[in-house]
């Protein structure tokens, strides 16, 4: 009887292992929403990482969180970097890339719970007198991230906070 459970319990964990393994090596999340304002007046909430308080949605996870600014004071080159509790781990944010006022580009680093790099691109769109902003995060997924997505995607995950940031940053664009 206890052979039968430990071989059905390692074909069990090769099967999980065998589909984590199948997984796509990359992912990509996208969250959209219109806003009454022009992009002059939405661009610098993103690429001012002094704003991001009024509308990231990682902001009040942890009140005590420790921010660092550096580089460029804002736009191209300006640097964020955080470090805070389990719910919101430790990394850094620079802008690599800016197309005022339709794109900025960041580059995301996360050094806790878990080591990943992302790009994250913010893309600005007229569309009468709203505009359309597109947030997207994409980025490799490893073994480790194959595995935990059999259980919960990237899209959930991330997902769920692009809506509650960009629902805020609404708010603040159209005062």
């Amino acid at each position: 009887m206890f052979k039968k459970i430990v071989i059905g319990l390692s074909v069990l964990i090769l099967i999980v292992l065998a589909v984590a393994a199948l997984q796509p090596g990359t992912y990509s999340v996208t969250r959209s929403i219109a806003i009454k304002a022009p992009p002059e007046k939405i661009q610098p909430l993103i690429s001012d990482f002094h704003q991001w308080p009024q509308w990231s949605p990682w902001e009040k996870l942890d009140p005590g969180m420790t921010r660092t600014f550096s580089g460029a004071p804002k736009d191209l080159g300006a640097v964020y970097a955080w470090e805070g509790n389990k719910n919101v781990g430790s990394g850094r944010m620079e802008i690599v890339g800016l197309t005022p006022p339709a794109k900025v580009n960041i580059k995301l680093d996360f050094f806790q719970p878990m080591a990943s790099s992302a790009v994250t691109d913010f893309v600005l769109e007229p569309k009468g007198d709203t505009t359309v902003v597109s947030w997207t995060m994409s980025g490799k997924t490893d073994f480790m991230a194959k595995l935990m997505t059999i259980f919960v995607s990237m899209d959930s995950m991330i997902g769920p906070a692009f809506e509650s940031g960009l629902s805020q940053m609404k708010k603040v664009a159209e005062k």
